[in-house]
């Protein structure tokens, strides 16, 4: 048998059902939008929630406890990730062409001015500023945490991570708040669409990352991360970093210059 440092992963059933979990999330969301029962977007919920558990359980198996992550599993992991970012910003670069598109250039339609005429935008000084300064300081916290695993200090990678979850859970309940609060809804012209649409999948991206360092605090805990074998953190850390630049681009972009 020839021996090679890659790591065949075994047959597992949480691609299929995460598969199945997102298909019949889409039904139940469309469900639930024309007022029908939310059962089918119940299920949905459980089965995505129980496929992340399980699949996180075998990853963290085989790459803590059965040592399948060598170096060159983890260069393999490493430019995957780099890939999955990278999709990352072309996802939101549509988005941007959107605004940019209908605002350089707004039609007779919507008043030919731009924020659209009966459209009052949120003050970008008021809590879209706040919620700036929160993710730049858990960007700041999220780096004070990887470095504490670099130099082996794991109960300072603990507390800084404890800090970052809790900054993105803030930063969510600050746009949930601001949402309800809005002057205009996802049905207001362009503006309302392109508006929601962005933040509304930036905030879903925020609580992804949340989830992400949520696991990589309860791993550190459990003493899963040495100094030199921590890259489901490093992951983590650069999906987070992600999020804090595409929000400074929306605010800058959106809030700022939009309003």
């Amino acid at each position: 048998m020839i021996r090679q440092p890659f790591h065949l992963v075994e047959y597992s059933p949480w691609p299929i059902t995460s598969s199945l979990g997102a298909f019949t999330l889409a039904i139940g969301l469309a469900s639930w939008f024309h007022g029908h029962s939310t059962w089918c977007l119940v299920i949905a919920v459980f089965l995505i929630i129980v496929s992340m558990i399980q699949w996180w359980r075998d990853v963290v198996r085989e790459g803590t406890f059965l040592g399948h992550h060598t170096s060159h599993v983890t260069t393999g992991l490493r430019w995957g990730m780099i890939l999955f970012i990278t999709s990352e910003v072309m996802f939101f670069f549509a988005f941007f062409w959107a605004f940019f598109h209908s605002s350089l250039s707004p039609t007779p339609e919507i008043g030919c001015c731009w924020p659209p005429s009966g459209i009052h935008p949120l003050n970008p000084f008021s809590v879209p500023l706040l919620n700036t300064a929160v993710l730049l300081a858990s960007g700041v916290t999220v780096t004070w945490a990887h470095h504490s695993l670099m130099e082996a200090k794991r109960m300072d990678a603990i507390q800084a991570l404890m800090v970052t979850v809790c900054l993105g859970a803030y930063f969510t309940f600050l746009q949930a708040g601001e949402y309800v609060a809005a002057p205009f809804t996802i049905a207001d012209s362009v503006y309302g669409t392109t508006f929601f649409v962005a933040t509304g999948f930036h905030g879903l991206h925020v609580l992804i990352g949340s989830s992400f360092l949520a696991i990589c605090l309860l791993r550190t805990m459990a003493h899963h991360f040495s100094a030199g074998h921590h890259f489901g953190f490093e992951a983590a850390a650069w999906y987070w970093h992600f999020v804090d630049v595409v929000w400074i681009c929306l605010y800058l972009c959106i809030y700022w210059w939009g309003s």
